[in-house]
């Protein structure tokens, strides 16, 4: 396989100002990437070899959870560290307009005009985990550029936040007392893709109580509540019970003490986290989270595992467009399905033959073979 694609003049004309740094050219670059212009999977292919640089933090939550203002003042703190940033802000899209606001460059302006802080609002364009399809192509351009902290915050959207686990390294997700965010995290989904929970808004009546909840959630979940409990039978109850079975008692204490020290099984346990990010309130403890959770990924092998996954994620939505793009792009092909629906509307014949006919008829537009 040939690891190059043919670069068109003009997208060959942009690379030395690339490699050269200039945030022109990085912005033109994720304008083609993003927007999938002629030579978009040109300039991904040739930029592939240079991932791996950047931090990618993945930053979800419900509307209204303050991700942007927690997204603003972590960018403003890896400056301060010396640190590039980029922000992938995504904002959902219109069902009715196809429109999106895109008023992150607004909300983050603070930080917009620091030349070290690359920021790029883009609109989820149907996707229902929250990240609009281009979001990692455009992380990937981010990161061959030589950002050192990629922050990628998505919208919030129930049980569909698997996209931003498998684009970032680590996933943040933010929650607010008094929302009902208590009863959100009882979904599986959510609860199994936080690396770190931050509980925003902490000034606010409630946040003790939502904090205390997660951490109960994560003892049981991890299994660190009841493993050590004595039996009610026999017990001495003169002994002193021992660590281990006090903690059993306390899921809560359990959990926060795993997520500080580690499991005793070198599993990772989420933090929950307390912040005020717009006092900039809880910051410094949310940085030095995401570092000990990269120093995790790092030591037992779960980074290189969670990139060759997104890369072959990545493999398989390429197949998947383009495959749709040929089948759907050939107007024969389309005029035989159309001529399918009276008898489909009847009843005479069903979907899943109709679907076998038309590989059989069309497949070699999926291969590329034949005429």
């Amino acid at each position: 396989m040939d690891p190059t694609l043919p670069l068109p003049p003009s997208v060959a004309r942009l690379l030395p100002d690339f490699d050269a740094r200039r945030p022109a050219a990085l912005a033109r670059a994720v304008s083609i990437v993003e927007n999938h212009r002629p030579g978009f999977d040109a300039l991904l292919a040739t930029l592939h070899p240079r991932l791996g640089h950047g931090r990618r933090i993945g930053i979800t939550g419900p509307p209204g959870a303050g991700k942007s203002t927690l997204t603003m003042r972590l960018a403003a703190a890896y400056r301060e560290a010396g640190l590039t940033v980029g922000v992938i802000a995504v904002d959902p899209t219109s069902p009715f307009t196809g429109g999106a606001l895109l008023g992150d460059r607004i909300r983050m302006e603070s930080v917009a005009l620091d030349p070290g802080v690359f920021i790029r609002s883009m609109a989820t364009r149907g996707s229902l985990g929250g990240l609009a399809a281009a979001a990692g192509e455009v992380a990937d351009v981010l990161d061959a550029y030589g950002i050192d902290r990629i922050l990628m915050e998505t919208v919030g959207v129930g049980q569909s936040e698997l996209d931003i686990a498998r684009a970032a390294d680590t996933s943040v997700v933010v929650l607010v007392p008094e929302s009902g965010d208590s009863i959100q995290t009882l979904k599986a989904g959510l609860m199994e893709i936080a690396d770190l929970f931050v509980v925003n808004k902490s000034d606010r009546p409630g946040a003790d109580r939502l904090r205390h909840e997660l951490e109960v959630m994560l003892g049981m979940r991890g299994g660190h509540a009841l493993r050590n409990v004595p039996a009610h039978h026999g017990v001495d109850l003169g002994r002193a019970m021992t660590r281990d079975e006090r903690l059993a008692m306390n899921p809560a204490r359990a959990a926060r003490e795993a997520a500080v020290h580690g499991a005793e099984d070198d599993r990772w346990t989420p933090p929950v986290l307390r912040a005020a990010a717009s006092r900039n309130e809880g910051i410094p403890e949310l940085l030095g989270a995401l570092d000990r959770h990269f120093a995790y990924l790092e030591a037992s092998g779960t980074l290189a595992g969670r990139r060759r996954s997104r890369i072959r994620d990545r493999v398989i939505a390429v197949v998947e467009d383009r495959v749709r793009r040929r089948l759907w792009d050939d107007a024969p092909t389309v005029e035989w399905l159309d001529a399918q629906l009276p008898a489909l509307v009847a009843g005479t014949i069903h979907p899943f033959g109709v679907a076998d006919a038309l590989l059989a008829r069309s497949g070699h537009l999926v291969t590329g073979s034949g005429t």
